[in-house]
């Protein structure tokens, strides 16, 4: 299979994920504003201006590119999927906040995003999409052409330094009570080797006493920290450093690096 044929899978699965997305948290407009607050904490270690401008160059839905700009920071998203750019636009207006979005490949944020950012964040496993080194690079130099000098590169992923001995193969789990009747979430991941695997993610709603079921899939790589730091560093960030869940109170691993001066 070509790199090619990767992305347009991953296009493919957001795209058709993207009506549905919210169903994988308990409460998605809570997390838009906890996952602001908590990258706006984090960010703000590194960089004191008060106003930032941020690239959130994998927005998703919005997840996060909303919950910036909830604290105040000029954010710009950009995302492969169309879908999902769609509703983060909708989604933008229903939380009375101003995001530019654009659909563009993270590879090729160079060429498809103008300007230039104090803060570019890519967040959600959405990085180890990417299966190969070519990409990867590409990519963390993409991210890099988008930073001022001395501005700041925020990257979340799984903890695949221990995922990927372990090879799990049951994922993120969650059964919800809402209004009109429950619903629930699982993933289930294949394991190719020991750095893919396909994540089938199954959302359930109950309608009566049936229940409607919706199946997604996607792979990824088990990229370690190792790995993504050298790679970024090949790229020309510095000052790389990772904090864990319990050093940032975000849900994943978290790596910042610098543009240098």
């Amino acid at each position: 299979m070509s790199d090619i044929s990767r992305c347009d899978n991953v296009q493919q699965f957001y795209d058709q994920l993207a009506d549905k997305y919210h169903q994988i948290f308990a409460d998605w407009r809570s997390a838009v504003v906890a996952q602001g607050r908590i990258l706006d904490d984090v960010i703000r270690r590194y960089v004191s201006k008060d106003k930032l401008s941020i690239l959130d160059c994998s927005c998703g839905i919005g997840t996060q590119a909303i919950g910036l700009a909830l604290k105040g920071h000029q954010v710009s998203a950009s995302d492969i999927s169309a879908k999902e750019v769609e509703r983060a636009q909708a989604e933008s207006k229903s939380f009375g906040v101003e995001v530019a979005y654009r659909q563009a490949d993270m590879r090729q944020l160079a060429f498809e995003v103008p300007g230039q950012f104090d803060a570019v964040i890519s967040c959600d496993n959405a990085l180890p999409h990417l299966l190969t080194d070519a990409d990867l690079n590409q990519a963390v130099k993409s991210m890099w052409a988008k930073l001022e000098p001395g501005g700041l590169l925020l990257v979340s992923i799984r903890d695949y330094d221990g995922l990927g001995d372990q090879k799990p193969k049951l994922g993120s789990t969650g059964v919800f009570q809402e209004t009109d009747g429950m619903r629930a979430r699982f993933q289930v991941w294949e394991w190719h080797d020991g750095e893919t695997y396909t994540v089938h993610q199954f959302l359930l709603e109950q309608e009566g006493r049936d229940w409607a079921t919706s199946h997604y899939e996607t792979t990824y790589r088990a990229l370690k920290r190792k790995t993504l730091s050298e790679l970024l560093s090949q790229a020309g960030f510095t000052g790389i450093e990772w904090l864990m869940p319990e050093q940032s109170g975000y849900y994943q691993p978290i790596v910042v690096a610098r543009k240098a001066l």
